[in-house]
Protein backbone atom coordinates (compact mmCIF):
# COMPACT_ATOMS: atom_id res chain seq x y z
CA UNK A 1 0.00 0.00 0.00
CA UNK A 2 0.88 3.72 -0.80
CA UNK A 3 1.67 6.07 1.79
CA UNK A 4 -1.67 8.81 1.49
CA UNK A 5 -0.92 12.56 0.17
CA UNK A 6 0.11 14.28 3.21
CA UNK A 7 -0.32 18.23 3.53
CA UNK A 8 1.06 20.35 5.77
CA UNK A 9 -0.10 22.89 8.00
CA UNK A 10 2.05 25.43 9.74
CA UNK A 11 1.27 28.44 12.58
CA UNK A 12 2.75 29.90 14.95
CA UNK A 13 0.83 29.23 18.85
CA UNK A 14 -0.13 32.73 19.65
CA UNK A 15 -0.77 33.76 23.60
CA UNK A 16 -4.31 34.06 23.10
CA UNK A 17 -4.67 30.52 22.25
CA UNK A 18 -3.30 29.20 25.67
CA UNK A 19 -5.07 29.20 29.26
CA UNK A 20 -3.67 31.32 32.26
CA UNK A 21 -0.91 28.67 32.42
CA UNK A 22 0.37 29.35 29.14
CA UNK A 23 -0.38 25.55 27.87
CA UNK A 24 -2.72 25.46 24.68
CA UNK A 25 -6.62 25.41 25.18
CA UNK A 26 -7.44 22.38 24.12
CA UNK A 27 -10.54 23.67 21.95
CA UNK A 28 -7.85 25.03 20.13
CA UNK A 29 -6.41 21.91 18.55
CA UNK A 30 -9.87 21.25 16.92
CA UNK A 31 -10.05 24.77 15.70
CA UNK A 32 -6.33 24.33 13.80
CA UNK A 33 -7.57 20.72 12.45
CA UNK A 34 -10.55 22.52 10.63
CA UNK A 35 -8.43 24.85 8.95
CA UNK A 36 -5.75 21.97 8.11
CA UNK A 37 -8.84 20.02 6.51
CA UNK A 38 -9.74 23.01 4.39
CA UNK A 39 -5.24 23.37 3.33
CA UNK A 40 -5.52 19.79 3.00
CA UNK A 41 -8.16 20.24 -0.18
CA UNK A 42 -6.32 23.71 -1.15
CA UNK A 43 -3.15 21.89 -1.19
CA UNK A 44 -4.67 18.61 -3.22
CA UNK A 45 -5.64 21.71 -6.09
CA UNK A 46 -8.98 21.97 -4.89
CA UNK A 47 -10.26 25.39 -5.37
CA UNK A 48 -12.01 27.38 -2.50
CA UNK A 49 -15.55 26.04 -1.16
CA UNK A 50 -17.60 28.98 -3.05
CA UNK A 51 -15.36 28.51 -6.10
CA UNK A 52 -16.19 24.65 -6.10
CA UNK A 53 -20.20 25.30 -5.21
CA UNK A 54 -20.42 27.34 -8.24
CA UNK A 55 -19.25 24.41 -10.66
CA UNK A 56 -20.04 21.11 -8.67
CA UNK A 57 -22.98 22.52 -6.36
CA UNK A 58 -20.39 21.19 -3.19
CA UNK A 59 -20.72 23.73 -0.44
CA UNK A 60 -18.22 21.83 1.82
CA UNK A 61 -17.13 18.96 3.99
CA UNK A 62 -19.11 19.14 7.43
CA UNK A 63 -17.57 17.56 10.44
CA UNK A 64 -19.58 14.18 11.61
CA UNK A 65 -17.41 12.83 14.02
CA UNK A 66 -13.61 14.09 16.18
CA UNK A 67 -11.55 11.78 18.34
CA UNK A 68 -8.40 13.98 19.32
CA UNK A 69 -5.39 12.09 21.77
CA UNK A 70 -3.35 14.43 23.65
CA UNK A 71 0.70 13.70 23.84
CA UNK A 72 2.08 16.62 25.59
CA UNK A 73 1.73 20.50 25.83
CA UNK A 74 2.21 23.40 23.71
CA UNK A 75 2.81 26.50 24.41
CA UNK A 76 3.29 30.48 22.54
CA UNK A 77 5.58 30.82 20.62
CA UNK A 78 6.03 27.58 19.29
CA UNK A 79 5.34 26.55 15.65
CA UNK A 80 3.61 23.51 14.83
CA UNK A 81 2.88 21.55 11.88
CA UNK A 82 -0.53 19.56 11.15
CA UNK A 83 0.30 16.77 8.86
CA UNK A 84 -2.88 16.00 7.23
CA UNK A 85 -4.51 12.98 5.01
CA UNK A 86 -7.24 10.94 4.25
CA UNK A 87 -6.86 8.04 5.84
CA UNK A 88 -10.22 5.99 4.72
CA UNK A 89 -12.54 6.74 1.90
CA UNK A 90 -16.61 5.20 2.25
CA UNK A 91 -19.59 5.39 0.06
CA UNK A 92 -20.77 9.23 1.34
CA UNK A 93 -18.43 9.61 4.17
CA UNK A 94 -14.55 9.65 4.80
CA UNK A 95 -11.83 9.58 7.66
CA UNK A 96 -9.13 12.62 7.89
CA UNK A 97 -6.16 12.11 10.17
CA UNK A 98 -4.37 15.00 11.47
CA UNK A 99 -0.90 14.47 13.85
CA UNK A 100 -0.02 17.81 15.11
CA UNK A 101 4.07 17.82 15.62
CA UNK A 102 6.28 20.76 17.31
CA UNK A 103 9.52 19.36 14.88
CA UNK A 104 9.66 15.97 15.60
CA UNK A 105 7.65 15.72 18.98
CA UNK A 106 4.07 14.49 18.28
CA UNK A 107 1.95 17.12 20.72
CA UNK A 108 -1.28 15.68 19.45
CA UNK A 109 -3.27 13.17 16.88
CA UNK A 110 -7.15 13.74 15.75
CA UNK A 111 -9.67 11.91 13.78
CA UNK A 112 -12.45 13.63 11.61
CA UNK A 113 -14.68 11.85 9.84
CA UNK A 114 -16.82 14.55 7.07
CA UNK A 115 -19.29 14.79 4.32
CA UNK A 116 -19.05 16.55 1.32
CA UNK A 117 -22.29 17.96 1.04
CA UNK A 118 -24.63 20.08 -1.08
CA UNK A 119 -27.43 22.49 -0.19
CA UNK A 120 -30.42 20.50 -0.31
CA UNK A 121 -32.45 20.47 -3.10
CA UNK A 122 -35.99 20.19 -1.51
CA UNK A 123 -35.46 21.69 2.17
CA UNK A 124 -34.63 25.23 2.41
CA UNK A 125 -31.24 25.30 5.09
CA UNK A 126 -30.81 22.06 5.29
CA UNK A 127 -27.65 20.37 3.41
CA UNK A 128 -27.70 16.57 1.61
CA UNK A 129 -24.75 14.39 1.48
CA UNK A 130 -23.27 13.30 -1.80
CA UNK A 131 -21.26 9.90 -2.86
CA UNK A 132 -17.65 10.96 -2.67
CA UNK A 133 -16.91 12.77 -6.16
CA UNK A 134 -14.36 10.47 -7.81
CA UNK A 135 -12.07 13.33 -9.33
CA UNK A 136 -11.55 14.82 -6.15
CA UNK A 137 -10.74 11.28 -3.85
CA UNK A 138 -8.09 10.99 -6.95
CA UNK A 139 -6.57 14.13 -5.95
CA UNK A 140 -6.37 13.60 -2.87
CA UNK A 141 -5.20 10.26 -2.72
Amino acid sequence: MTNPKTIVYEFTVSFGDCDPAGIVFYPNYSRWMDASSENFFRGCGLPPWRELEKTTGIIGTPLLEIRNRFVQPASYGQTLQIHTHVAEWRGKAFIQNHRVMRGIDLICEGQETRIFCIKHPEIANKIKAIPLPEDIKLMCS
